[in-house]
């Protein structure tokens, strides 16, 4: 993004910033991006020497103020904990991006329950839980604010192969749609959610020791992100290098009909229907 653009005002210097899922990835790409504009950094990450090398990266930009917090999201109390603590050190926040989320796999549906909890524990209610602990506040301070949510594209098409992180994801959206329809009647304009939805991005959960062609850095996608908030898009849907938007709006399009033209669930992945995708991609046409 180009720095002469005009971000939203709660992207001021020295506003507050709480970035969760911080110590690497998307997450530690927003903080280095909140700490040159100037902004009071809040680092949210399990413990540990991930967590410490960053904040103390994050520190020397702008000689930045931070707080590396060793926090799971998972857990509220955490979450009201660090409120009153960074309140009572910054003061009240204007940035609030609910970053953190796993994507282990715990198997099929009907496998290792405990795992299928612990999953959604930290990339559904580590996101709810952020939001009840920050928003409060937010509302009650009278400045603008925003919130940031990531989702994955995981959560609108399903596809097969981690049916707990999709399910995760997909209520997460659905949490973010009614967080912002609730600010908005609570607030006006004045505090806005936004969904993210990253692309192919290359991160510690894509596996792989060197950055794929096709997928985006972390940066890119948090100069994307920035451009998008700023046009005041709820919706924050990230190309890479292989997906446009085209192919995206296509795919979610698809995914839509299935409930539509009731055909069977995930038709998108049914042999069934593997000819019939192929000619939609083609064509554009709904078939």
């Amino acid at each position: 993004m180009n720095d002469s653009q005009s971000l939203p005002s709660a992207f001021s210097p020295g506003n507050v910033a709480v970035v969760t899922g911080a110590a690497n990835g998307i997450g530690l790409a927003a903080a280095r991006r909140f700490a040159t504009l100037g902004m009071k950094l809040v680092m949210v990450d399990l413990g540990g020497t991930a967590l410490d090398q960053a904040a103390e990266e994050i520190a020397s930009l702008a000689a930045s103020d931070v707080i590396a917090a060793a926090t799971d999201v998972a857990d509220p109390e955490q979450l009201s904990r660090l409120q009153v603590e960074v309140v009572s050190n910054f003061g009240q926040v204007s940035l609030l991006m609910n970053n953190a989320g796993v994507g282990n796999n715990p198997g099929l549906p009907w496998e290792h329950g405990d795992a299928w909890k612990t999953l959604v524990d930290v990339n559904l209610w580590g996101v709810v839980n952020g939001v009840q602990a920050f928003v409060p506040g937010m509302l009650a301070s009278d400045k603008p604010g925003i919130v940031i949510n990531t989702g994955s594209k995981q959560g609108i098409t399903s596809p097969p192969g981690n049916p707990a992180y999709n399910m995760s994801k997909a209520a997460l959206k659905n949490y973010t749609e009614s967080l912002s329809h609730a600010l908005r009647g609570a607030c006006g304009a004045r505090i806005t959610a936004h969904l993210l939805i990253p692309g192919f991005t290359y991160t510690g959960m894509t596996g792989s020791p060197e950055k794929p062609v096709s997928a985006w850095t972390p940066e890119q996608v948090v100069d994307f992100m920035l451009e998008a908030v700023t046009a005041g898009d709820f919706y924050v849907l990230c190309p890479d290098n292989a997906v446009d938007r085209r192919m995206d709006e296509k795919r979610m399009r698809w995914a839509a009909d299935d409930i539509i033209l009731n055909r069977p669930a995930l038709s998108r992945w049914h042999p069934d229907f593997e000819a019939a995708f192929a000619r939609f991609m083609d064509s554009g046409a709904r078939k």
